[in-house]
């Protein structure tokens, strides 16, 4: 059964875990948000503990940051970060705080990418799909997996 406070998307793509995390983690603002947004700013620090800073802009200017942290760092297969915290694990509140886990895991040949919100309660899960989760997340997993199908051709 489901947990009524996760949403996840899932992508089979055709390129290897190495090609989508090298992707993921070094060309984030190519792919990070659905278009015709952009990702002008990236500033991770990949370790548990480390910045996962990003900030995103609309086509008319208006600018979104997002500061968290990373709670668990496998290189190749998984990532998890949290809004929660922001670096040096300063609480900071929100109510579109999630944990945020990607994971890429290898399947037919290619990479099982699977990027989940784990909410704190149903009511901010519902909020998150209803601000169109599946198509947002969708459109960006899409993103990542056509940047990373062309670095495999």
């Amino acid at each position: 059964m489901a947990d009524s406070r996760e949403l996840s998307i899932s992508r089979l793509i055709k390129a290897s875990p190495e090609t989508v995390w090298k992707i993921y983690t070094e060309r984030t603002g190519e792919w990070f948000c659905p278009r015709p947004w952009t990702t002008p700013v990236v500033d991770w620090d990949l370790r548990v503990g480390g910045r996962a800073n990003v900030e995103m802009a609309s086509p008319e200017g208006e600018r979104h940051p997002y500061s968290g942290v990373f709670l668990e760092v496998v290189p190749g297969h998984r990532l998890v970060s949290t809004g929660a915290f922001t670096e040096g694990w300063v609480p900071q509140a929100g109510d579109m705080n999630f944990v945020r886990i990607d994971t890429f895991e290898p399947e037919a040949g290619g990479t099982r990418y699977t990027a989940t919100a784990r909410h704190w309660d149903e009511k901010a899960a519902e909020t998150h799909k209803a601000m169109g989760f599946e198509q947002g997340w969708g459109a960006v997993a899409d993103q990542l997996a056509a940047l990373a199908q062309g670095d495999a051709a």
